[in-house]
């Protein structure tokens, strides 16, 4: 049902109904909440909210916005109180539009001079509109709408003014037959006797609304007798939360701690909710392109051969670079593309490595075996996207970022620069193409050999060298663990005794697609003093 035919029920409906106020969407969404059939967007509430004072320092396109954002919120309808209608005939109409274009169910506009006064500020008596100019508003009004269903309420501030019921009945009347949909008695005396003595003169032409903040003991039955037709709540909305922040702001201030306050208000997912969170993460999954969500594995059991004494107390993962550690720095980089659930499979003093937010494995046989034992500890957590690495390298995002990115089951990370000297006794590879220069080359293709080479002859028969970095996605990581599983039953000193490049080269054979992503440069392996001089001072700067 539209919003403006709800409201309309509501006017028309032979019980009392009610509305509360709200001043923003996330107060209208707990009005709805609550129960409430309807919402009154009180003017006074909106200009507290924002901080100036309840006559017209907010211009009504900045009250406007607030009420679409109450709109957008919420499912029930909204009654907006309209001040004075911001200015003469011609400025309600516009405003009329611009409410039914945001869906807003009606607007009340009250008697007053504009810019208007709030009516329970004390002083002089608050002058009033023309009778007539007021009803030629309300005509304006009712003319501008497309919507027959949009409710124009007038509100009667002559009690408030300090006039007598005469006059009352005469503006009520006036009102009525001007096209108004319901009038709003307005009094702010401590009792009903004002709304009773209108109510035992009027004609019931037209269903009467009141607002009883200053006559709240007034039992509801007695309206409900009188004919009343809807009662406004008007600002305790506001009035509540102010209330509370101001009893929790104090303790916060004079104890400088939240540890008291914190059961006494709602949890941060409240809040969440609130806003509807949950349907926006539908939305992403259904209109936003999905990143896989990787895990990674870093393979960082051995001591390290080549640095004497840096690796007596600890493994060479663990070494230190530029106020952090080799492993750390392979942390931050996985952590930069939003890779948070990292395994490490830790060995030699593995109690060196303490690194948090990390789980651990650990590679009993370390001082036995080689990486491709390590990643075999690790198979049960083969399953999902991962980016393994070894813990001995640095790379680039770009380079993790390319693999992340691409579509094959079993990805190498190589580096296709030219075979020198310097890369005798790594693990070189033969790839199905060379690299290539070209603008937006893709450099993914099949790897046909890995090899170990210690020979610079033979070396250069090889076009790039693997680095020590590998994408698998569910599929390659499936892979990878069916065949740890059958080498375990079947040729268990395969996993014991073999290298990474060997079980790579068992899955070729085996007719498993593998494949290269290739790149030049951006990456070092550290494996030496040399290398770890080298990597400290560009960190350093001093290269």
């Amino acid at each position: 049902m539209k919003k403006t035919t709800q409201l309309k029920n509501m006017l028309l409906s032979p019980g009392l109904e009610f509305i509360m106020e709200a001043h923003n969407g996330l107060s209208a969404k707990i009005v709805e909440e609550t129960g409430f059939k309807g919402i009154w967007a009180s003017g006074l509430s909106i200009s507290a909210a924002l901080g100036v004072r309840d006559n017209n320092e907010a211009s009504w396109t900045q009250v406007l916005d607030v009420c679409e954002f109450m709109s957008d919120a919420t499912n029930i309808p909204i009654l907006l109180d309209g001040d004075t209608g911001f200015g003469n005939f011609n400025s309600f109409r516009r405003l009329v539009r611009k409410l039914e274009d945001r869906r807003i169910a009606g607007v009340c506009i009250e008697d007053k001079i504009f810019p208007k006064t709030n009516s329970f500020i004390s002083g002089e008596k608050q002058p009033l509109a023309e009778i007539d100019e007021f009803c030629g508003k309300i005509k304006a009004g009712k003319d501008t709408q497309l919507d027959s269903d949009f409710s124009i309420v007038a509100r009667v501030e002559a009690f408030i003014a300090g006039w007598g019921i005469d006059e009352v009945m005469k503006r009520a009347t006036a009102y009525a037959n001007a096209g108004a949909d319901a009038i709003l008695i307005h009094s702010k005396i401590s009792d009903e006797s004002d709304i009773e003595a209108f109510m035992k003169r009027w004609d019931n032409s037209k269903p009467i609304v009141i607002v009883p903040t200053m006559y709240y003991n007034t039992p509801v039955q007695k309206f409900k007798d009188m004919g009343i037709s809807l009662i406004i709540w008007a600002n305790h909305t506001l009035r509540a939360s102010i209330t509370n922040m101001q009893k929790i702001l104090k303790v916060i201030y004079d104890e400088n701690s939240l540890a008291n306050i914190e059961k006494k208000v709602v949890p941060v997912k409240e809040i969440f909710r609130l806003q509807n969170m949950q349907e926006y993460k539908k939305a992403e999954e259904a209109y936003l392109p999905q990143k896989k969500s990787y895990k990674g594995i870093i393979l960082a059991a051995s001591k390290g051969q080549n640095f004497g004494t840096l690796t007596d107390n600890k493994p060479k993962a663990m070494i230190q670079i530029d106020d952090d550690t080799i492993l750390s720095k392979i942390v931050k980089t996985l952590n930069a593309q939003q890779i948070k659930d990292i395994n490490v499979v830790v060995g030699y003093k593995k109690e060196a490595v303490n690194l948090p937010n990390l789980k651990y494995i650990t590679n009993d046989h370390y001082d036995e075996n080689g990486i491709l034992y390590s990643l075999y500890c690790a198979k049960d957590e083969l399953k999902g996207d991962m980016i393994i690495s070894f813990g001995d390298i640095l790379f680039e995002e770009d380079i993790l970022n390319r693999l992340m990115l691409s579509n094959e089951d079993i990805l190498l990370a190589v580096d296709a620069r030219k075979i020198k000297e310097m890369t005798i006794d790594k693990d070189l590879v033969i790839s199905e193409k060379k690299y290539s220069n070209e603008f937006h080359a893709r450099n993914i293709c099949k790897l046909l050999d890995i090899q170990k080479v210690d020979n610079l002859a033979e070396a250069k028969k090889y076009n790039g060298e693997f680095i020590g970095l590998m994408k698998l996605s569910d599929a390659g990581a499936e892979i990878f663990h069916k065949e740890f599983t059958y080498l375990e039953k079947n040729d268990s000193d395969f996993i014991r005794q073999k290298s990474l490049n060997e079980f790579i080269k068992y899955l070729i054979g085996k007719q498993y697609d593998v494949h290269q992503l290739s790149f030049k440069g951006h990456w070092r392996d550290i494996d030496s003093i040399e290398d770890l001089t080298y990597i400290v001072k560009l960190f350093q700067g001093e290269n």
